[in-house]
């Protein structure tokens, strides 16, 4: 049996709120803490991963929180947005991927393939005719989005003034469906 054939995906429900804080934040601060002043991500940190922030997001029908589940042990994150409008595709057309976050220990064992699955999965079920992300234009994970069937559409930039400014390039990444 391969590692990820026990991957689950557990959609969000109040009771594991503080498991969704606990690895979204640990692993954020893992993959991101160079993009911010002195390592500080409290700004990013308010702004994803409080309970004010997933009682709001909960009453959002056009997101969905996950914990992405090995065996026993929840392993890092998912959250999606069901309709949006990016680039030439209306709303009802675009999925977009907006945390897909991996605890590091876990990193470079399929799991991430396997939640692009899933999401692919989830946008096919919904007639999606594309699956749109953003990822920094430094680091791993672009490469792994290349490597998984995304190019390159355009350019963004990570949203928050006080992230360090060479750092703030982004790309918005498409994936046809």
């Amino acid at each position: 049996m391969h590692i990820t054939d026990s991957l689950k995906f557990v959609e969000l429900v109040p009771n594991l709120y503080q498991t969704y804080i606990q690895i979204g934040t640990r692993a954020y601060n893992q993959h991101y803490r160079h993009l911010w002043p002195n390592g500080d991500t409290s700004t990013y940190i308010q702004y994803s991963f409080t309970k004010q922030v997933l009682d709001k997001e909960e009453l959002d029908t056009n997101t969905q929180l996950y914990l992405i589940q090995l065996e026993d042990t929840y392993v890092g994150i998912l959250k999606i947005t069901f309709d949006k409008k990016m680039m030439t595709y209306i709303e009802s057309d675009a999925l977009y991927l907006d945390k897909i976050y991996i605890l590091k220990e876990y990193s470079g064992k399929g799991i991430g393939a396997k939640c692009i699955q899933f999401i692919v999965g989830i946008a096919k079920k919904l007639s999606k005719k594309a699956i749109f992300l953003e990822s920094m234009q430094k680091g791993p994970a672009l490469s792994f989005y290349l490597a998984n069937n995304f190019t390159i559409v355009s350019n963004s930039q990570v949203p928050f003034e006080n992230v360090i400014e060479e750092e703030k390039p982004m790309y918005v990444l498409m994936k046809g469906i």
